[in-house]
This record gives C-alpha cells, sequence and structure tokens, in this order.
C-alpha cells in the first residue's frame, strides 16, 4: 500500500515553502535576527524577525496538533524560545518533522475518508485537512516574504 498522494504532495510543498526561510535565516547574523522591525505593530510576534521565527513554528505545531487530533494524539503546544537564526533553522525543521509524525495514522487513507475531516481551527475557520495543509504552507510564504522586508529596513 502506498502514501496518499494528495498528502505526499502537500508535505512536499510545506517542506519546499521553508527553503527560502531556513536560506534567509542562515544568511542573517544575530543582529538582525534580534533587531525590532516593527515596533509598533500590535502583535508582538511580528516586531522582530526572531518573533516572527518563533510565531512561524508555534503555528506550525498548532497545525500539526489540529491534525493529530484527528486520530486522537495529544497536544503538544510549542513554547521553545528561538535565540538565534540557527536555533530556528533547527526548530523549523523539528516542526516539520512532527508535521509528518501527526499524519502517520491518515498516511494510507483513501481522499474520500481525508475529506471526510473536519477541523474548527482556535480562530474560527472551519478547514479540512487539505485545506489546513494548504494554509500551513501560505503562512510561512507570507512571513517569508515579511522577513525579507525587514531585511530591508535599517
Amino acid at each position: 500500500m502506498k502514501k496518499n498522494s494528495s498528502l505526499v504532495a502537500l508535505m512536499g510543498e510545506y517542506r519546499r515553502a521553508t527553503v527560502d526561510y531556513l536560506y534567509l535565516l542562515s544568511q542573517m547574523s544575530i543582529e538582525e535576527f534580534l533587531a525590532l522591525k516593527d515596533p509598533h505593530t500590535p502583535d508582538p510576534d511580528c516586531r522582530s524577525i526572531q518573533g516572527v521565527t518563533f510565531h512561524v513554528i508555534q503555528s506550525g505545531y498548532t497545525y500539526a496538533n489540529y491534525i493529530g487530533s484527528l486520530s486522537g494524539q495529544a497536544w503538544h503546544e510549542y513554547r521553545t524560545p528561538i535565540e538565534s537564526p540557527s536555533i530556528g533553522i533547527t526548530n523549523i525543521e523539528q516542526m516539520l518533522d512532527y508535521t509528518d509524525q501527526m499524519l502517520d495514522p491518515l498516511w494510507y487513507q483513501e481522499d474520500e475518508q481525508l475529506a471526510t475531516y473536519s477541523i474548527l481551527a482556535r480562530w474560527g475557520v472551519q478547514y479540512d485537512l487539505e485545506q489546513l495543509l494548504e494554509h500551513a504552507i501560505v503562512h510561512i510564504l507570507r512571513h517569508r516574504r515579511q522577513v525579507e522586508r525587514f531585511l530591508t529596513i535599517g
């Protein structure tokens, strides 16, 4: 039996979406990572690249936890501080691996079965599994753009 091709494709794209984000982290100094780039935003996660990176990882764990909840897996709340770009890189990779683990009970299900799952996110949006993974992919891409913009701010 082979893995569900839709899930394989979505996880492949999720990992691919992180490539540019990880590259940006690998090229920046600790000073760039920690610098306040948007000190007036009301969102504390969006004031620095450090904050954005924490938010990206924490959100990724949240998406994975929603996936895991479909098969009764325990929720793992992410709270690890991200003190450097290299820690961010490691933790993004671990978050993706955690998502793979949460998908373990679902990999071999048919599309019709996967389509029956419904996830009500705490931000009030109802997703099916495919929509949640698509949201996770776009979330990384949006914050990669934000980090690129932050790197142009003096």
